[in-house]
Parts: structure tokens; sequence; C-alpha cells
């Protein structure tokens, strides 16, 4: 038992490629992919989606074992045929170590109106040790690419897919709809600068479940449009933690609504969950948001939302957000705080936030209890509550 357990990926392979002899399979190595990490296997990737892309049937594209380099792709799926495509990895897809080979490219990997997209575990490796230290030593670098984009796509599944040292964002979800991540493994050092780990925006219906998360900066960072989105059973860190926002950098800018984040563990993250706004004039808001079931261990900043954020007081100075922020749920949170403050609400002298509940919230700072601190904001707390409540 235990040996099919310790195989069961590749029994899985075995059984997935001998028996649906209805699904057309597309092998990347026939197409010309070498495995040993070193020549260039773009081509090959995208032969093997233009012919799945062509199926009248549902097709799979495999990705066998080994090390396969891909300098950048592109999957467009708005002429597809097929509407059920499936990426099996066994391999390793490697982006180039040399940042200056996609120097011009926003992404690296991008699904583009794709309908109907599943991806079947391996590893995506954005190799970008060079290039964060490019950033640290200069300026003259580039931005850096994401690792891999779903953009105005719908019914995505990603099952069990590691994501480790992307330039910037591993995953992005941008204007999709009915997007499911289970099981996804996305690694980068903590000081690894803009390199979160799952950036959803202008999306619905969106599900991140059953993941471990560690980056150099938000482990989910949620960014306007988004909406019905559901988080559970998440470890958190090291990064920035899960944050809404930034958002109000437009005035005309869509709201944050229906999210909900539960069973998450922060351990040693800069922030724990975070709300964070602009201080500048918009039209946005953040409103029905539930936090719950939710353990701090170490977290410099466990409840935080700032609506005065503005760096350097460059392009907001003397501003106040103009994004509401209302009925902010945060239920059974517990754990330790790295710092004395351990709930803070800087809310808007504008538009203070209302409806924050808190329930059950039990948070220490060096085995003493920790503090809130509160500024226009209104709201009320029931059950246990330490830090004693400042609503």
């Amino acid at each position: 038992m235990s040996f099919l357990v310790k195989n069961l990926p590749l029994f899985f392979t075995i059984f997935f490629l001998l028996f649906n002899s209805s699904i057309a399979i597309y092998n990347i190595k026939n197409y010309g992919a070498k495995s040993n990490g070193k020549i260039d296997s773009s081509t090959a990737f995208m032969s093997a989606w233009d012919a799945a892309c062509a199926s009248t049937s549902p097709s799979t594209i495999y990705i066998p074992q080994g090390s396969y380099l891909l300098k950048n792709a592109y999957f467009q799926g708005q002429k597809c045929k097929s509407k059920s495509i499936t990426l099996r990895i066994d391999g390793t897809i490697l982006a180039p170590s040399d940042y200056n080979v996609n120097r011009d490219e926003e992404n690296w990997i991008k699904f583009e109106r794709v309908d109907g997209i599943s991806i079947y575990g391996g590893t995506l490796d954005g190799q970008a040790t060079s290039l964060w230290a490019c950033k640290t030593s200069s300026n003259n670098c580039p931005q850096g690419t994401m690792g891999v984009t779903f953009s105005n796509s719908s019914n995505i599944n990603i099952i069990g897919l590691t994501s480790q040292n992307s330039q910037m964002f591993h995953i992005l979800v941008d204007n999709c709809e009915n997007v499911k991540l289970q099981g996804v493994k996305i690694s980068a050092p903590g000081n690894s600068p803009n390199t979160d780990g799952i950036h959803v925006q202008y999306s619905s219906r969106v599900t991140i479940m059953n993941s471990r998360i560690g980056t150099g900066d938000d482990c989910i960072s949620i960014g306007p449009g988004t909406s019905n989105l559901w988080i559970e059973n998440i470890a958190c860190g090291p990064g920035h933690g899960i944050s809404i926002g930034s958002l109000g950098w437009e005035l005309q800018e869509p709201g944050v609504q229906n999210v909900t984040v539960k069973t998450v563990t922060f351990k040693g993250t800069q922030n724990g969950l975070r709300v964070k706004t602009w201080a500048r004039s918009s039209y946005g808001f953040v409103k029905n948001i539930l936090f719950q079931h939710i353990v701090m261990m170490n977290v410099q900043n466990p409840i935080i939302i700032d609506q005065n954020y503005c760096p350097n007081n460059e392009n907001c100075p003397h501003q106040g957000s103009g994004v509401k922020i209302s009925d902010i749920k945060y239920r059974d949170i517990r754990g330790t705080s790295a710092t004395e403050v351990a709930v803070k609400f800087d809310c808007s002298k504008k538009y203070p936030c209302s409806g924050i509940s808190l329930e059950d919230v039990n948070l220490s700072y060096k085995n003493q209890p920790a503090e809130a601190s509160c500024a226009n904001a209104g709201g009320r707390a029931f059950g246990f509550q330490k830090p004693n409540s400042c609503l």
C-alpha cells in the first residue's frame, strides 16, 4: 500500500495515458522538446498547443519527466475547437536564468481567452535569483515577468502545481471567471521583491484551497474588481500576508466584495489580514468580507486596515481615501503578534469604516495582552476579546 501511495503520480499518469483513449494526447517530446533544460523548447510547446487547440475532442498536452527550458509562451484560446485542454506536467519547466532574455516581456507563460483549461502537477521555475540581485544593487533592471497569467479566461482548474522563484507574481488571475486552484505550492525567498504568490483582479468565482505559499510579498493579493472569492486552508509565510489591495489608485475603480478567507495559518509574516487603500480620491469599495478561523504565529500586523497608504508622500499627500469599507467580519482570530499593536484600524477620515465585526479574538504580544488601535472605524465586538476592542 505504501508503494502505491508513494508512486501515486506515476500510477495516475499511466492510467491517464493508457485508459483515456477518447482523449487526444500530445507529448511535447514528439514536437522536438528537449528534457535537458538547456535547449529552448518554446516552439515544441506552441506546436503541441496548436494541435490540442485544433482537436474537436478533449485533449491533453503531456510534459514528461525532465527539465524543459521555455523562453516564453502565449497560449491563445479564442480559436480553439477543443473545450477541454489539460496540461499534465510530470517535469519541470524552466524560465531563462538570464533576465535580459525576456526584458521586454510582461509575461513568461500566458493563457489568453481560454475556456476550459486544466493543469495537473509539475513545477514552474522562474530562476529569478539574478534579477533580484540586480534590483538590490542597481536601478538599471527590467521589471520582470509574471510567472503564469490567466487572462480573459474561464473554467480553469489548477491542481498540484508548484511554482518557485518567479521574477514577479507567481500566478496572476486577471479578468477570469470560475477558477479553482488546489494543492498549489509557491515558494520564493522572503526578501525577493514583488513575488506575490497569487494575485486576483477583475475576476469572479475564484477558489484557492489547500495550498502552501511563501514569498517576498503577499501570499495572496486581491485587486480591484474581485468578487465571490473563496480562500481556505492556506499556510502563508514568509511573506506579507493576505491583502485586499492596494485599492483606490484609480478614480473609477470597481470594488471588492463577497470574499471569504478561512482556516489560514500565518507564520512570521509582515501582515496577517490586511486591507490597504491609497490615500486619494476613488469611487472604489470593499464590502462583505469574512475572515474566520485564523492562526497568527509571530505576525507583525495580524489585523490591519490601512487607508492612508501613500509611500514617500508621492501622488497622494494630504488626501483621504475615497474607498468605502463596510461589513468586514473577523471571527476566531488567535495567536501571537510580533508587535504591541495587534489590531489596527486606520480608516479614511472622509469615509470611515463601518460595520466592522470582531468575534472571539485572542492575540498576545510577548505573553502579554496586545493592544488595539482605531481611527475612524465603527463596528461591534462579541465574545472573547484580547486585546480589548477599540471599536
